[in-house]
Formats: structure tokens, C-alpha cells, sequence
């Protein structure tokens, strides 16, 4: 399921958040930060192998109404082991996780561009460029998705957005 690598060597991706625990304006505000929390192991399989420093972030508002694309951000730090699931206050703690054996990870991401007018799902299902996008899919609730090159130059197109890569 990795995305595949395009001529600039870079990959894109999905990400999800709900924007009551951490949207966008939250992300612009930051600058930067670190993407923790991921308790999927496909997602924490993409997060660990295939996420690299410069790829492509396309960052969506999900339990929103309505969900829907916002932003644009960069991958600035590759995969490394989440600390959260060793942090016993931590929402994210996990007792079988351990510094010597980590379980979970997490990659660094920082805001590029907003999208002038938010991209909700029902305006990407009408897109035929998009009709295979991991997003769209019945039953696809990975929070990290890997989106083709096509994808991504489908969403910014769509979203009237020039970002160079």
C-alpha cells in the first residue's frame, strides 16, 4: 500500500485529524510538529518505513462537517519511535511498548499552504482522477494514506493551488 515514488524521489500521503484535537490552524499556529498517536499497524508501517523528510502531506479535517481536505503540509523529520507510548499520562501509553523494542512511530510534519476554500470529500468523490484514492474507498479509515502522484496533482489542481515540489 506505499505510495509510489514519483521523479522527485518524494512521496505523498494523507493524514487525518480531527480538527477538535488538532486541525490546521493548530499546525500553522505550531509551525511544526510531531505526528504521535497512530495505533494502527499499517498506518505506523507507513510512518516507520516509507514516510520521508520532504514528502507531501495532504492534511485532512475528519469527524468535521464537513471532512474535507485543508491544507497542504511537508514531511521534516522521518519515522522515529513515538515517545507518547512510553509517557504513562499519556492518552497514547502502551505498557508492551519499550525504548529498546518501540512499537509505535511518528514523522515530523510543518505547514506549507492552506487551501483557499476547503476541499470536502463529496467534491473529491466527483473528481475521476480521485476515483481510486485510498480516502475514497468504502470503509477506509487508515488516519495515514498514501495518495499517488496523480492524486496530489488532482487535489491541488482542484483546490487551485501551486505548490512546487
Amino acid at each position: 500500500m506505499a505510495a509510489k515514488k514519483v521523479a522527485s524521489g518524494h512521496r505523498y500521503w494523507l493524514f487525518k485529524s480531527e480538527p477538535s484535537v488538532y486541525g490546521w490552524d493548530q499546525l500553522v499556529t505550531d509551525r511544526r510538529t510531531h505526528w504521535e498517536g497512530v495505533r494502527n499497524y499499517q498506518a505506523r508501517n507507513l510512518l516507520r518505513d516509507d514516510i520521508k523528510v520532504g514528502d507531501g502531506v495532504l492534511f485532512y479535517h475528519s469527524n468535521a462537517k464537513p471532512t474535507a481536505v485543508v491544507g497542504v503540509a511537508k514531511v521534516v523529520k522521518a519515522g522515529y519511535p513515538d515517545h507518547t507510548a512510553l509517557d504513562k499520562h499519556s492518552k497514547y501509553y502502551d505498557p508492551d511498548d519499550s525504548a529498546e523494542n518501540p512499537r509505535w512511530y511518528m514523522v515530523d510534519i510543518a505547514p506549507v499552504r492552506a487551501f483557499a476554500e476547503s476541499l470536502d470529500r463529496e467534491q473529491l468523490k466527483e473528481i475521476a482522477a480521485l476515483k481510486n484514492m485510498v480516502l475514497l474507498q468504502r470503509g477506509s479509515r487508515l488516519s495515514v494514506q498514501p495518495v499517488t502522484a496523480a492524486e496530489w496533482r488532482a487535489v491541488l489542481r482542484l483546490g487551485k493551488l501551486e505548490v512546487s515540489w
